[in-house]
């Protein structure tokens, strides 16, 4: 029985994972009604709700504290502020019971999770706030075939929205203006497997000041910047030479980056998997679920190694040794 604990940006998030089986996926999350994240005061509110969606998951779950083998915590990468109060809280608990601690890097989360997919060995695109990335497992890492140069997707939306006054996250808002809306030409911007979103976000703001509607922009922001990631996919499916496509991250909730995903596997012949929208957002579930197989595999730390563990907040995925496979 292992609960995972997700703190890395917006998010405080309990999961509880049994026999690779999801029993609670439990989250409350730091939200403005304009401006965008400021790491501060998520951390605060990390603060303020972790007993009670801790209590609430394991409530879920019908399990007590004394069922728990060990506790994964989000270790990295993220918010500093974040990351060091999920692990105060993770260090706390983990005391109280007697159990160890399993470090789970937060990306690697929402690529493991693909597997509840029924994905073996795919591409993930992962396209978060802070990160976006086209990874597949080779040699004993996850490496990074293709990222974006500047911004996350997902932090470039938001961005956008907060400069349109839709307040955190912006995600769901843009998306609910697309449908409304009509293409304009926008700046197309990938270099090999990369991508860059800056110079999108610039030419946004200033279509917006000429007057151009605000569905319009918003449709055509999706339709760009989704373009550019699928084609950064699909090119890495055909260097790899592998016939799965999962998509992870926030950002992957979204209905019309989900649509241009699977018509681009279906052209390829491809399978093309997502998990559910709450697989997808920042969540406790996917920590606990990484954080059972790394249990399983003895990666773990206990007794006084607890005191020295640490977050690392620049941590990339391709830096992790996944000992478990």
């Amino acid at each position: 029985m292992i609960v995972g604990i997700e703190s890395t940006a917006h998010t405080f998030g309990v999961g509880v994972v049994s026999d690779g089986k999801i029993l609670s996926n439990v989250r409350d999350g730091y939200t403005t009604e304009s401006g965008g994240i400021i790491p501060m005061d998520a951390a605060r509110h990390h603060v303020e709700v972790g007993e009670r969606v801790w209590e609430e998951s394991l409530e879920v779950a019908g399990v007590s504290e004394s069922d728990v083998d060990g506790i994964a915590i989000s270790q990295a990468p993220g918010l500093a502020p974040c990351l060091i109060e999920g692990m105060k809280f993770a260090k706390k608990k983990a005391k109280e019971l007697g159990v160890c601690l399993i470090p789970v890097n937060h990306c690697v989360a929402h690529l493991e999770i693909g597997r509840i997919t029924g994905a073996k060995d795919p591409v993930l695109l992962y396209a978060s706030g802070a990160n976006t990335q086209v990874i597949a497992y080779a040699a004993g890492r996850y490496r990074v075939f293709g990222e974006t140069l500047d911004i996350g997707i997902g932090n470039f939306i938001d961005n956008f929205a907060r400069y349109l006054g839709l307040g955190f996250p912006g995600g769901p808002k843009i998306m609910e203006l697309a449908l409304e809306g009509e293409y304009v030409e926008l700046p197309y911007s990938i270099k090999g497997m990369d991508v860059a979103f800056s110079g999108l976000l610039t030419n946004l703001k200033q279509k917006k000041e000429k007057g151009l509607r605000v569905e319009d922009l918003s449709f055509s922001l999706q339709e760009t910047a989704f373009a550019m990631l699928v084609e950064a996919a699909e090119r890495a499916l055909a260097h790899t030479g592998k016939k799965e496509l999962v998509l992870g991250g926030g950002v992957g909730c979204n209905t019309r980056l989900q649509e241009m995903c699977r018509l681009m596997c279906e052209e390829r012949g491809c399978k093309f998997f997502v998990p559910a929208n709450e697989f997808l957002i920042d969540n406790g579930g996917m920590i606990a679920y990484l954080g059972e197989i790394m249990f399983d595999a003895g990666i773990f730390v206990e007794g006084d190694e607890i005191d020295e563990l640490d977050i690392d907040s620049k941590q990339r995925t391709d830096m992790v040794e996944v000992e478990w496979k």
